[in-house]
C-alpha cells in the first residue's frame, strides 16, 4: 500500500511539466556542456549551509541529522546525473525508488543552475523547523550563487529560457525525491514524539540497557532501526557480529571490558580526553557525526578543485553509507538492548563511578554508533580519493579544536572510534563490532551502480 501510495504521488509529480521523459531516457543534450564542466562550488556552498542548519536546528539528533544529508546527497546526484555522460540513475536501485524526472534530450539545461534550484528546495523541506533566520540564509544563498560564481553562470551562454527550465527540473527533482523520502518511516523525527508511535518501555532482565544518569532520559528513537535503509536490502542486512556474553564473573570478558573501560576512563591521558571529546559531535553543537565526515569530504572537494560530477557521486555515496550505517546500528542496538559501561561498573565495580568527559547517551551500548558511521564514511571515501589520502580535518576549527590532521581515512575513523572507549560510554566489543558492521555497510553501498 506504502508502495502504491507513494507511486501515486509521484505521478502527480511527474504531471507538473512536459519537459520529462522517463528515465530510461538517459541522454544529456547534445548542446549541453556537461556536469564535469563547472566547478563544485555549487555543491560544496549547499553543504556548508547545509551543516549549518544540522548544527542550529534543535531535534535533529545523529540519526535524523544523517537522514537530511542522504536526502541532500542524492538530490544533488540526481539532479545533475543527466549531465553525467558516463553515469546513470539510481533508481531502480534504492529501495521502494523506482523511477524519477530525466532531462529532454533535445533541451539545453544548466547543471549549476538545476543543482542550485534543486538543493534549495530540497533543503527548506528536510529543514521545515529552522530559524526564521536560516530559513533567510537558504533564500540568500539560493539567489547569492549565480552571482558569486559568475564563471559557472555566465550570463552569455545561459539564457532566461535555459535558467528557467533548468530551475523547474532542478526543483521537480526535489518534489519527487521527497515524495519518497515522505514514506520511508524517519519523516518528521525531528518533531514531538509521533502521535502512532508507543512509548518505548525497555526488556528488563540482566545486562539489558537501563536509563543512564545524571538525566536518566527516555531512549532515543528506539524505531530508528525500521525506518526504510537506502541501499541494504534490511536493516539487518550488515549485522554486527555477537557481543561477549553478560557475565559479572571478574575472569569473563565481559567484566575484563568493563574494567576496561573503568579504569581508561579513570586514568585518561591528556590526549585521550581531547580525542574523545574531538569526535564527540554533539547535536546543537556541532554538525554531528555524519556532518563531521561531510565537512570533511567537502573540504577535500574544495581542495581538489573538483568538477560538479565528483562532487556529486562523492556527497551521494558518503551520505547514503552513513544513512543506512544509523539504520543498521539503530536496529542492533534496540535488539541486543545491552546495558551501557555506567550502569554495569555502578552494579559490579565501583556503585560510584560516572564518566567524567561526557554523559552517557540515552540509547543502548552495541555496537558504538560512531564506529558504524565512522568506518562507513572512511570506507567511501577511500574508494572516492584512495585509501592513504592524508587530509586535514577543518571541522571544529571554529571551537579551537582544529586543524588535525590524518594520514588516512581510516586512521580517522578508528580514532573516532575508540575515543567513545576513552569517553566511558562504549565497551571494546561495541567499538570493534560497529567497525565491521559499518564496513560492511560501505560494501554495500560501494556496489552501487552509478557508472553506464
Amino acid at each position: 500500500m506504502k508502495t502504491r501510495l507513494f507511486s501515486l504521488c509521484l505521478a502527480g509529480v511527474f504531471a507538473w511539466t512536459s519537459a520529462l521523459l522517463p528515465v530510461q531516457a538517459q541522454q544529456a543534450a547534445p548542446a549541453a556542456r556537461p556536469a564535469s564542466a563547472f566547478s563544485a562550488s555549487v555543491a560544496t556552498e549547499w553543504f556548508n549551509l547545509a551543516l549549518l542548519l544540522t548544527q542550529q536546528t534543535p531535534g535533529y539528533s545523529p540519526p535524523v541529522a544523517s537522514r537530511a544529508l542522504a536526502y541532500l546527497g542524492l538530490t544533488l546526484y540526481e539532479s545533475v546525473v543527466p549531465g553525467m555522460p558516463q553515469h546513470q540513475s539510481l533508481a531502480g536501485q534504492l529501495n521502494e525508488l523506482q523511477s524519477l524526472p530525466w532531462a529532454q534530450p533535445d533541451e539545453v539545461l544548466h547543471w549549476p543552475t538545476v543543482a542550485n534550484a534543486s538543493m534549495a528546495t530540497m533543503t527548506r523541506m528536510m529543514f521545515p523547523t529552522a530559524s526564521a533566520e536560516n530559513k533567510a540564509r537558504i533564500d540568500l544563498l539560493e539567489r547569492s550563487l549565480p552571482l558569486k560564481y559568475s564563471q559557472d553562470f555566465d550570463p552569455n551562454t545561459v539564457t532566461p529560457e535555459i535558467t528557467n527550465r533548468s530551475e523547474t527540473f532542478g526543483k521537480l527533482m526535489a518534489m519527487a525525491i521527497m515524495t519518497w523520502a515522505r514514506t520511508d518511516g524517519g519523516h518528521e523525527a525531528w518533531g514531538p514524539l509521533r502521535r502512532s508511535q508507543k512509548n518505548y518501555v525497555p526488556p528488563s532482565g540482566e545486562g539489558q540497557w537501563s536509563a543512564t544518569p545524571p538525566a536518566f532520559a527516555q531512549a532515543l528513537l528506539p524505531w530508528w532501526g525500521e525506518v526504510r535503509p537506502f541501499v541494504l536490502k534490511t536493516s539487518s542486512s550488515c549485522a554486527a557480529p555477537p557481543h561477549p556474553p553478560y557475565s559479572e564473573s571478574p575472569g569473563s570478558a565481559f567484566y575484563k571490558e568493563a574494567q576496561e573501560v573503568y579504569q581508561v576512563s579513570n586514568k585518561a591521558t591528556q590526549e585521550q580526553r581531547q580525542v574523545s571529546l574531538y569526535w564527540a559531535d554533539d547535536p546543537l553543537k556541532t554538525p554531528t557525526p555524519a556532518g563531521h565526515w561531510a565537512y570533511i569530504a567537502n573540504d577535500l572537494l574544495k581542495v581538489q578543485k573538483a568538477d560538479l560530477a565528483k562532487a556529486a557521486h562523492t556527497m551521494v555515496r558518503l551520505n547514503l553509507a552513513m544513512a543506512d550505517a544509523f539504520i543498521a546500528g539503530w536496529k542492533t542496538k534496540y535488539t541486543a538492548n545491552l546495558l551501557r559501561p555506567v550502569t554495569y561498573v555502578q552494579l559490579v565495580i565501583d556503585s560510584n563511578w560516572v564518566p567524567t568527559l561526557m554523559h552517557t547517551p540515552p540509547f543502548p551500548e552495541y555496537p558504538s554508533g560512531h564506529s558504524v558511521q565512522s568506518s562507513a564514511a572512511a570506507g567511501v571515501l577511500e574508494q572516492v580519493f584512495g585509501a592513504n589520502q592524508p587530509f586535514t580535518d577543518n571541522t571544529h576549527n571554529d571551537r579551537g579544536w582544529g586543524p588535525r590532521t590524518f594520514a588516512s581515512f581510516k586512521v580517522a575513523a578508528d580514532e573516532a572510534a575508540i575515543s567513545r572507549m576513552y569517553a566511558g560510554i562504549h565497551f571494546r566489543s561495541g567499538i570493534e563490532g560497529g567497525k565491521v558492521q559499518g564496513r560492511c555497510v560501505a560494501q554495500q553501498v560501494l556496489a552501487l551502480k552509478l557508472a553506464r
